[in-house]
């Protein structure tokens, strides 16, 4: 008879209720013929447990594909309650299908035990840590997915600890060391852990893993987290530079991504985003002809919505010195642009001018940016409870305020006019006294005068900040060598 009703089974998987309903009979008269499970003295050639077996995984699968959720659950939990004498891989896998389904499915199951009273998250968590533990002790083989759904349950609930603790209980070779303490750096970073994170990260970067390929994620990691706390910031000069690859892997890199968005492009062409970066791909490589033609495309699709279509049409343009037509689409799409996005176009605009030598024009440009800055300013004052909702654009108008200081400042040296000068300088210093572009701009103004030592302490005060700041490592090699020339000693050479 059973056999009978497998092979009904078999004939309805393309009905899926009626064969689940099928498979649910010879559930029923197994388990009522056994309530308490099959015991494990009974042969592993025994055709009624096979088939038996069979149906307890096929059940599950059938409820799943007709689209009735509960009853897979259900059935899940069926074949769970009882000791079935499952093969412990298929018992493994029976609960790694009910984790996933109780922590995706959005469907709360429904315990055939009263006395649970578990949700589907946490049902799921001691359902993988089961299984997490049978890995431990090697009774199933590891499986990347177990490690996959605990991540996610844990990072829903917060316990990122515990989900640290369970990364060092994975086998070793699982991964390799640089990826388990990536792994246990994300860990503790989230639970809020930085300092421990940042320890752990430093050991990729350590003598042990320099033969080993080098880890990039652990390196733009560990960098960020010492740009978050200036007592690592020697730190974070250390490991930004491992992240460089060789210029041919690089090249290689860049190529790949050129590919890849041309690619994108013919497949999804109304994709403005693609065409945005395909246009900016293209400008890196001074392919400025295909470049310019992206930029059009994208400013034409992206019209009405956003400016960065047209700010890319303005990189490209400058970039084939055509600074009156670059000028030109600035004024055009400042008539579309948002309040922020017309602060960014009227700076772009005056540097435009500057680079057209029309200083005068430049400064009437900025301003009316630094009039537009100051009365926003001033509206967002009279409504102090609204900061919250101000917050990111006080940030944006800021450092907008800030560049347009210094492109004054470094207009007014390049002219002469340092009175003018020293005044834009001390503004931006009172927006951001640690800056490495303030105290570049003010070594220049005092080179400009051929004040040397004072320009002289000034770049070192800007690469104290910034020792990788290339303008101002070219300006002191260039300032040294005036005042080599003008000692008493260079003289005499």
């Amino acid at each position: 008879m059973i056999k009978a009703i497998v092979g009904r089974i078999h004939y309805r998987k393309s009905r899926s209720k009626e064969a689940a309903k099928e498979c649910r009979i010879i559930l029923s008269i197994v388990e009522s013929a056994r309530p308490n499970g099959m015991p494990e003295g009974i042969g592993e050639d025994c055709k009624l447990e096979e088939m038996f077996h069979k149906a307890l995984e096929l059940l599950p699968a059938l409820w799943t594909k007709a689209g009735l959720l509960d009853g897979a659950i259900a059935s899940y939990l069926g074949a769970l309650v009882r000791p079935w004498n499952l093969h412990p891989q298929n018992l493994a896998g029976v609960q790694k299908k009910l984790a996933s389904m109780l922590l995706y499915s959005a469907v709360e199951a429904r315990h055939p035990l009263p006395a649970s009273s578990q949700s589907n998250i946490e049902e799921a968590i001691l359902l993988l840590f089961v299984l997490m533990s049978k890995v431990a002790c090697g009774e199933i083989k590891w499986d990347e997915e177990i490690m996959y759904h605990l991540t996610y349950a844990l990072s829903i609930v917060g316990q990122f600890e515990l989900l640290a603790e369970y990364v060092e209980q994975v086998l070793p070779g699982v991964y390799t060391r640089a990826e388990r303490w990536y792994l246990l750096a994300l860990c503790y970073s989230a639970a809020s852990q930085n300092e421990a994170a940042l320890n752990l990260l430093k050991k990729v970067s350590g003598c042990s893993e320099s033969k080993h390929k080098p880890h990039i994620p652990s390196f733009l990691l560990g960098a960020k987290f010492c740009s978050q706390d200036p007592t690592h910031a020697q730190e974070g000069i250390d490991f930004a530079p491992r992240v460089s690859l060789s210029d041919s892997e690089r090249f290689l890199l860049h190529k790949e991504s050129v590919n890849s968005l041309n690619n994108a492009a013919l497949n999804r062409n109304e994709d403005q985003e693609v065409m945005y970066s395909l246009g900016l791909k293209k400008m890196v490589q001074r392919n400025l002809g295909a470049a310019f033609d992206n930029a059009i495309v994208c400013s034409q699709m992206m019209a009405g919505n956003t400016v960065k279509g047209w700010k890319l049409l303005v990189l490209v343009v400058s970039a084939e010195q055509r600074f009156r037509d670059a000028q030109t689409v600035v004024e055009f799409s400042l008539d579309v642009a948002g309040r922020i996005e017309q602060f960014d176009l009227l700076r772009l605009k005056a540097v435009l001018q500057i680079a057209q030598e029309q200083p005068k024009q430049a400064i009437e440009t900025y301003r009316i940016l630094l009039s537009l800055i100051q009365a926003q300013r001033d509206i967002q004052a009279k409504n102090p409870e609204q900061t919250h909702i101000f917050k990111p654009e006080v940030l944006a108008e800021r450092n907008l305020e800030l560049a347009a200081w210094q492109d004054l400042t470094d207009m007014y040296t390049k002219i002469g006019s340092w009175g003018d000068a020293k005044i834009c300088v001390e503004k931006a210093k009172l927006i951001e006294f640690h800056s490495p572009t303030r105290w570049h701009s003010t070594g220049m103004l005092f080179e400009s005068q051929s004040l040397h030592k004072e320009a002289l302490v000034s770049l070192s005060v800007s690469l104290s900040m910034e020792p990788d700041y290339v303008p101002s490592i070219v300006a002191t090699a260039e300032v040294l060598m005036k005042l080599t020339m003008t000692s008493p000693s260079g003289s005499e050479g």
